[in-house]
């Protein structure tokens, strides 16, 4: 990498990193581009068209507007416009560097953490798109939930770690990211698990059903049947944690109408997320929740007791199940539904097994996560 380069990896190392100095982060995009999904805490300044024609005046007519003791990191779309607006800055006394591959670098960082109340879990974040998945293990083994699909990020976890992955799973066919499952699972010549009223066209799935478990060393992920997400949504416990997938987040709950947005399909599937949750929340207080998805929560990792999270007031769909009103759940996730994720019909196609990706598969699930139901 270049000099005059800052990686995607470092500038999420150094947002996430409480003692590491952040840079000023510009991102010189769109307005429209910026306001659908950016890098939290960066500036915007729209001169995205002038850079690509080389104008850089809107640029320089900005500099007073500009820290000039602060590391800026230049972001765009891809890093072209960005590297210009770089080297005009650094002609003009200023540390800039830009961020190759633009925000497309930052779709693809992934981010490690140890999960402290939950023995024998590391949850990696993909901090671009609010992915959350998971190694669980015990002894050498381990089991991934969830992967993306950059299953080198899964590989190098494991291997720095001494553990052999013997198993890979997804709670749910996913429509915000294609998942690195089948790929895992086929180059390691390991189990593939998925419920099998998500398993669309897939071959060679070991599907499981609520009750079953899947063996990690000498321990194991007990399968907690969960559909409204999707009609094969699970959830895994493994000892004090419990890896929610989509059907409960830290702050909402997975939005059910991406399978059929027909009013009617929405609210019983809604129903049925709602006795999923209800089933959940007999779990004990200690039951240490990992959910599948954020949003702009700023903890690391991703983690809330079970306890807590009832008690607390910001996951208003949750409160609901906590009072038995199933009818104002209902009734909020179809008043509350926002955009559907970008590709997502043929996202599933792919997780399906119906498609087989093509052409440039990394752009279609970079955006904002739309996946919580309000």
């Amino acid at each position: 990498m270049s000099k005059t380069d800052i990686d995607a990896a470092e500038v999420a190392r150094r947002i996430a990193e409480d003692d590491a100095e952040e840079p000023f982060l510009l991102d010189v995009r769109n307005e429209s581009d910026y306001e659908e999904w950016q890098i939290p805490g960066s500036t915007n300044l729209p001169v995205y068209d002038e850079l690509l024609a080389h104008d850089f005046s809107g640029l320089e007519s900005h500099l007073d507007d500009l820290p000039e003791d602060t590391e800026i990191a230049v972001v765009c779309a891809a890093g072209v416009t960005s590297a210009r607006a770089a080297d005009f800055l650094r002609d003009h006394g200023y540390d800039a560097k830009s961020i190759p591959d633009g925000m497309n670098g930052w779709g693809r960082v992934h981010r490690e953490y140890e999960v402290d109340d939950a023995d024998g879990v590391v949850q990696i974040v993909r901090p671009g798109t609010g992915c959350i998945s998971y190694l669980a293990h015990d002894g050498d083994e381990a089991v991934v939930v969830d992967p993306t699909q950059y299953v080198d990020r899964y590989l190098n976890a494991a291997d720095e770690r001494d553990l052999e992955i013997v198993g890979v799973a997804d709670t749910h066919a996913h429509a915000d990211h294609v998942s690195g499952a089948r790929r895992l699972a086929g180059e390691l010549d390991v189990p593939y698990y998925l419920h099998g009223d998500d398993a669309g066209d897939l071959e060679d799935v070991t599907e499981v059903a609520d009750g079953d478990t899947v063996p990690v060393g000498d321990r194991a992920l007990d399968v907690h049947f969960t559909p409204g997400h999707t009609p094969g949504s699970v959830s895994f416990r493994f000892g004090d944690a419990l890896l929610s997938g989509d059907t409960l987040f830290l702050r909402s709950v997975g939005r059910p109408d991406l399978e059929d947005s027909s009013e009617e399909a929405v609210r019983e599937a809604a129903s049925q997320l709602y006795d999923s949750l209800e089933g959940l929340t007999e779990l004990p207080d200690d039951t240490v929740v990992l959910p599948g998805h954020f949003s702009d929560e700023e903890v690391r990792p991703l983690a809330t007791k079970l306890g807590e999270l009832r008690a607390e007031t910001t996951n208003e769909l949750l409160s609901y199940v906590a009072d038995g009103d199933e009818e104002s759940f209902v009734e909020t996730i179809v008043e509350s539904l926002s955009d559907e994720p970008a590709n997502y019909n043929q996202i599933k196609q792919i997780n399906w097994g119906k498609e087989q990706p093509s052409g440039d598969v990394e752009s279609l699930e970079l955006g904002p996560n739309n996946c919580a139901a309000n």
